[in-house]
């Protein structure tokens, strides 16, 4: 859901070298062509180097690779901006009602804050792209004539498939990403029998490949599963590997090393906590602070979560029913209604929080 949580953990706390090895390594920009962007849904999120945003885009079953040229570096301050909702509503010319904010990213040089919006409903909606920044004024991103780049995931689910629920799955095609490595890993469903899916695309784009289907055992239900998306995720390094932290409905924390995302492998991932049942997690990021490193996550009913990750390596292996077990966790009682976060710099996130009367405000928070 860049130092932040775009480049992850790997890239994330040392921005300057990662873009100066990015710059020696590829020109990325000039991979990109100009044209229209035809995004059919705005939805997940992701800076890569070169102020490249990478955005979701389930409906079309997409990824594009956006060049936003905004390269220029920016002084970080703190902000507010109060019932952004609101305010985007009123940009776009509709009621607060009709907006839904899908993800934010903050731009790690320039320090713009980057949110994907549906003006409406459904599959139908509209999908718009805004920024901010300190100042708080909002302005659209266009994709009318914008360098950018796609690539097509071959095994979405069908527009036309549903959940039990009678929801279209295809809207989980795309749940979260990010870029790794020089490539853009993409957590969603598939149309595979094992439907839950993990993939790592090289960028540039050449072309998706069909991911890997992966199978974890939620201890809250107490048995394996395949089907249940990924619904967010950081990358993370764990003993000088790099590995995905993935966290999933009701609320398993699961790791992946990076290098098992093979096109065509089932991958089993290892349960390393269960943060509690009946919750949904929305977003999480990692940072340092006072020598050490922390995952924060907000959720739907548990609050925000602060997880210390000093000895992440030593739990693992749940494989039986369970309640609550595993990596700890304490709730940051000051943080209420988080719907969205990211790493704003060393010592602030931004977060995007409902207040209890329902609008949504955007502001830097100091990290717990």
């Amino acid at each position: 859901m860049n130092p932040c949580r775009g480049y992850g953990w790997l890239g994330g706390l040392l921005v300057a070298t990662a873009l100066a090895a990015a710059a020696t390594a590829a020109d990325y920009s000039s991979t990109l062509k100009a044209g229209k962007a035809e995004i059919k849904s705005a939805g997940a999120l992701a800076f890569g180097p070169e102020g490249i945003l990478f955005v979701g885009d389930s409906m079309g079953a997409s990824i594009f690779a956006l060049d936003t040229q905004d390269r220029k570096p920016g002084k970080a301050g703190a902000f507010e901006v109060q019932g952004v909702n609101q305010k985007i509503a009123a940009l776009l010319g509709t009621a607060a009602d009709q907006v839904m904010i899908q993800d934010l990213a903050v731009n790690p040089v320039s320090k713009r804050v980057y949110l994907s919006v549906a003006r409406g409903r459904g599959p139908e909606a509209v999908p718009v792209i805004l920024r901010t920044d300190a100042s708080g004024a909002l302005e659209e991103f266009s994709l009318q004539n914008v360098k950018f780049s796609r690539v097509d995931l071959p095994n979405a689910p069908s527009p036309d498939a549903k959940d039990r629920r009678g929801q279209t799955t295809r809207l989980e095609a795309i749940t979260d990403l990010a870029f790794v490595d020089g490539r853009v890993v993409i957590a969603g469903l598939s149309n595979e029998e094992f439907a839950s899916n993990l993939r790592a695309i090289p960028f540039p784009f050449q072309q998706a490949d069909r991911g890997s289907s992966i199978e974890i055992f939620h201890g809250a239900h107490g048995r394996f599963e395949t089907n249940a998306p990924v619904r967010t995720f950081v990358p993370f390094e764990i003993k000088a590997e790099s590995h995905i932290l993935a966290a999933y409905t009701c609320t398993p924390l699961v790791k992946f090393p990076v290098s098992s995302l093979k096109p065509g492998t089932k991958v089993v991932g290892t349960t390393i906590a269960e943060l509690g049942n009946r919750n949904r997690p929305l977003d999480m990021i990692v940072y340092k602070k006072g020598g050490g490193s922390f995952i924060l996550m907000s959720n739907s009913s548990r609050g925000v979560m602060k997880m210390a990750t000093d000895k992440i390596d030593t739990f693992g292996g749940i494989t039986e029913q369970t309640d609550v077990r595993g990596l700890p966790y304490e709730t940051i009682a000051s943080l209420k209604g988080v719907e969205q976060l990211d790493r704003y710099d060393e010592a602030n996130a931004v977060i995007l929080a409902r207040t209890e009367g329902g609008s949504l405000d955007l502001k830097t928070v100091p990290l717990p």
